[in-house]
């Protein structure tokens, strides 16, 4: 019965999504986005995924909706056999509300490595599928434009102990500032109730405290290469990270 319920509202998403795009004749309207991330290592919310990875991203959005493909995979792919090769894909449906300030987002997270292979395996105590459900606020305050997110697992393979959904929950602020020629971003997440399985928390926890900077190196007259730096502790953990991002996007 879960099954048949998820594959409905899967259905349901992916009719919104075609009827939203097909409804849109402005072509000035619609957007691609490519790019691809490489990363020093892999941290996620605060907690550590796996080393030097490529992380490419393919998006499509059109006036308030996009749809975006993001990826994830380390330089262990010759060990797939032996279970140490990472690979995530993860697709997201987000609408933003105008200029509200608010959006809505639906994500199909998986994470299962390479050679796990069942990425159609949708039954709700066999999927490797982590579905999550997010709302986000920005304030509407120029001079102080802090983010506010709250992310659900409502469905898939996020359970508790007695096999039951866990509805593990994120929650995430973001401050951007800039000094000079870098733009910086500070961010404090929280995992609100015990998600152990997600996020190795008992109860209230305090797994993400990060800070972001950015800034672009001029190559040529015609190129230049983002560039990025994040160092991120996790208090829930004790654990510490410093990440070296480079971009390359059209």
């Amino acid at each position: 019965m879960e099954t048949i319920k998820l594959r409905k509202t899967l259905r349901v998403a992916l009719l919104l999504a075609i009827a939203t795009i097909l409804g849109t004749n402005t072509a000035k309207a619609q957007e691609f986005n490519i790019q691809g991330d490489l990363v020093s290592s892999y941290i996620w919310r605060g907690m550590y995924q796996t080393g030097v990875s490529i992380q490419p991203t393919l998006g499509f959005s059109v006036k308030g909706f996009s749809l975006t493909a993001w990826g994830s995979t380390d330089f262990d792919g010759t060990s797939s056999s032996e279970g140490n090769a990472a690979k995530e894909i993860d697709l997201t449906a987000t609408y933003t509300f105008g200029d509200s300030g608010l959006t809505l987002s639906v994500a199909d997270l998986w994470w299962a490595g390479q050679g796990a292979r069942k990425y159609f395996q949708f039954d709700s105590h066999e999927t490797a599928h982590h579905f999550e459900a997010g709302l986000a606020y920005t304030l509407p305050i120029e001079k102080f434009p802090l983010s506010m997110a709250w992310y659900t697992m409502f469905a898939g393979m996020d359970k508790n102990t007695e096999g039951k959904q866990n509805y593990s929950s994120y929650v995430e602020f973001n401050y951007p500032f800039s000094v000079k020629q870098v733009d910086l971003n500070l961010t404090c997440g929280v995992v609100p109730y015990e998600a152990a399985n997600q996020y190795g928390n008992n109860g209230f926890a305090v797994t993400n405290i990060a800070l972001k900077g950015s800034t672009v190196i001029k190559v040529t007259d015609s190129f230049s290469l983002p560039i990025f730096a994040q160092t991120i502790w996790n208090p829930c953990l004790e654990d510490a990270h410093v990440v070296f991002g480079v971009t390359w996007k059209p």
